[in-house]
């Protein structure tokens, strides 16, 4: 375990973008939710104390009752590590960063960057393992400071809707294409239900992204400017990586350009989903759309 492996990804492009101070759970014992808001301030705790990030999904029940396990393993250590716990749902630009490709994954933040610890559910000792050695490792490098408690004795978990059990089962066991299948039955039974909607959206770009190439894709785009599914690719990952208005600029462009200009438009209004129906910038994007089409 090394914290200059070759290859570790730079988080401070990322942790630029947010300004909020962090915020701790207050049912955790040493815990904090990170979001793209307080992601920077945990970034920066990192150059004095030592972060293990739970990557996880409401999605999957083996990554809640996983972390319920891995706050339970923070407590013997005292404030010497913060478990922070990332939710890819609701985060993909995080997601996208820390290079993620299935959850749950346990990663160590240290000084800024990420040091993968292992993927999958592992056992209480496993955890132990892991955690002391990094936590000797961590303080050999000079990260000696500590967090404070966060309050009382248990993490709650969100109560995962049992509507969703079979697409969360698929998603768990990386089977992307019948959780979209379960999702989409869904959608007809409650075609209002947003978060029906927000879920689909989610797992269909996780699907499209996860083995994509950010470098590759943006050459093959700029080599063939109408070609839909170059840009679509290129939208995607910059949605993930939170340039929603060069995404929904490159789609708009795109419409003025070619012929299918249907499966642009439903492409972009499934990024709207993403984002957020209510996000001022779909709002804008919405009435270029508009205008595009009438």
């Amino acid at each position: 375990m090394n914290f200059s492996r070759p290859g570790a990804v730079d988080l401070s492009a990322l942790a630029a973008r947010a300004a909020t101070p962090a915020t701790q759970d207050p049912e955790g014992v040493f815990v904090v939710d990170v979001d793209e808001n307080n992601f920077q301030a945990i970034v920066e705790s990192t150059m004095t104390q030592l972060v293990v990030l739970s990557i996880w999904s409401a999605r999957s029940p083996q990554s809640t009752d996983f972390n319920n396990l891995l706050t339970q393993a923070t407590k013997p250590y005292g404030g010497a590590l913060q478990l922070a716990r990332v939710n890819v749902d609701a985060n993909p630009s995080i997601a996208q960063a820390l290079q993620v490709q299935g959850v749950p994954v346990v990663m160590g933040l240290v000084q800024g960057r990420p040091v993968p610890l292992f993927q999958g559910v592992v056992e209480a000792d496993e955890i132990k393992r892991y955690f002391d050695e990094l936590v000797r490792l961590a303080q050999e490098n000079g990260l000696t400071g500590r967090v404070a408690p966060s309050g009382g004795d248990e993490a709650q978990e969100p109560e995962v809707d049992p509507r969703f059990e079979a697409a969360d089962t698929a998603y768990a066991e990386g089977n992307l294409d019948l959780a979209i299948a379960e999702y989409e039955k869904l959608k007809v039974q409650y075609p209002a239900d947003q978060e029906v909607a927000e879920r689909l959206a989610g797992v269909k770009l996780f699907a499209r992204t996860a083995t994509a190439d950010l470098n590759e894709a943006r050459r093959n785009a700029a080599d063939n400017p109408d070609d839909i599914d170059a840009q679509l690719l290129v939208a995607d990952l910059d949605v993930n990586g939170g340039h929603v208005e060069d995404a929904f600029s490159r789609l708009l462009d795109l419409m003025g350009r070619v012929q299918d200009k249907t499966r642009v438009r439903d492409h972009l209004l499934e990024l709207f989903i993403v984002v957020g129906v209510t996000d001022p910038r779909v709002g804008t994007a919405r009435r270029a759309l508009a205008a595009a089409l009438y």
